[in-house]
Formats: structure tokens, sequence, C-alpha cells
């Protein structure tokens, strides 16, 4: 009996001098290796994905890995920042301070969606929040009435996307509607323009559509206008 307890004592003073430990193994490759199955009963649920990794083995070697999970995401082919609306009836425009005064919003809300999470939009200032800072793909169009217009569209106006970033907004590009000179000195404007390129964001800037120039635009015009915008990140 005390041969087993001295063994047993000398066993638990020499544990510390070992660096792996294996469980069903006598070879243990790793700190802890395992040879078997695990089996956790509490695990705690998170409540968002900032903060926290998730498991994976690597099939080639057995070892366990942390992964951030928007990589998963990524992998997954699920863009969630995808976002694209259209309004065909009743434009107008907003009337927010924090514009300059020759850019207006259109009143797009989330309702206006073709696809996306309402969670995306802002109905109250009109505009699109930028989920995670990137480089986004950005196409808004505008038709004026038929947009085909006698040569009342005086100044340059045209349509064009503003950012806000921390309360101070930029246009950050603009397209001006195009006039034509016909025979007999009839001038037409060519109220119809889009616009499709890629810009950058931050995580929390705003992203609205609007007209340029826009005291000129007529109320009764505007509302059987036609406009629509998408939105979606293409890389980091």
């Amino acid at each position: 009996m005390k041969t087993k307890l001295y063994s047993l004592i000398l066993a638990c003073a020499t544990l510390p001098l070992f660096s792996q430990v294996g469980i069903n193994t006598a070879t243990p490759s790793a700190t802890l290796d395992v040879n078997g199955t695990l089996k956790v009963r509490d695990t705690p649920a998170a409540t968002a994905l900032p903060g926290y990794q998730v498991l994976a083995i690597n099939q080639g070697s057995t070892q366990v890995y942390t992964v951030d999970p928007a990589l998963l995401i990524a992998a997954s082919g699920v863009n969630t920042s995808v976002y694209a609306a259209k309004k065909a009836t009743g434009i107008s425009l907003l009337n927010i301070g924090v514009f300059p005064a020759s850019f207006l919003p259109v009143n797009f809300v989330a309702a206006d969606r073709n696809i996306g999470s309402a969670a995306l939009f802002t109905d109250a200032d009109g505009a699109y929040n930028i989920p995670s800072t990137g480089v986004y793909a950005v196409g808004f169009a505008f038709r004026y009435g038929t947009g085909l217009q006698a040569s009342l569209l005086s100044g340059a106006p045209g349509i064009g996307i503003a950012r806000t970033r921390t309360g101070v907004t930029t246009i950050i590009d603009s397209r001006p509607f195009s006039g034509v000179n016909l025979a007999l000195a009839v001038n037409l404007t060519l109220s119809d323009a889009s616009i499709n390129s890629l810009y950058s964001f931050q995580a929390g800037d705003k992203v609205s559509f609007g007209l340029t120039d826009s005291g000129i635009f007529s109320g009764s015009l505007l509302g059987s206008s036609i406009s629509s915008f998408y939105i979606y990140k293409v890389s980091n």
C-alpha cells in the first residue's frame, strides 16, 4: 500500500515536467491531445459577433483553430450589405439641414426596397447606413417626369450621391442633366441621368441619393418621376 502511495505522489510531482498531455493516446502531439469525442454541457450564447471567435478543425492535422465569424459569412456567399430600392410614384425631396443647400435627397423609405434588410436604411433622412468599412458598388438613377423637358431647367440641375460622416455631408459624385438644341430654337433637357461607380466608406457613414440645384424642380413632375438605387460591399 505504501509503495502505491509513493508511486502516486511521485507521478503527481512529475506532471509539471511534461508540456503535453494525451487522452486515449500515448503520444500526444499538442498541449492537450484528445483521441476521442468531446462533450460540453454548458455553452452560453453570444449576443453579437464582435468580440467572439468560433472554433474550427483543420481536417489535415485535426488541430483546432479560432476563426473570425466574418470569414464564415464571406465563405457562405451571403452579402448582408446588399440593398436596392425603387420609387415609381410619390417622389418628393427631403429638406434636412445637414445637407448642402444645393442638394436635397429623394424621400426613399425602407418600404421602397426590392432587396436587403430594412435595418440598413433610415426613413427620416432617406439614407443607407454603411454596416462595415470597405469599398462599395453604388448605382443611382433618376428620371424627371417623362425624362424629356422643355428648356425650363435653368442652372445645372442633376443627380448626386452624398455621404454623411460624423455630421458632415459631402457630395461624393454627381451627374448633370443634358441639354439638346433642336431646330427652330427649341431647347430640350434630357432629364434622365444615372451614376454607377465604386466608393470607399467607413462604418457608420450615411449614403443619400438626391438632386442637385433642387430648387428649380416642379413638385407635380417630381410626383410622376422614377428613381432607384443599389448599393453593396465588394471589398474590405
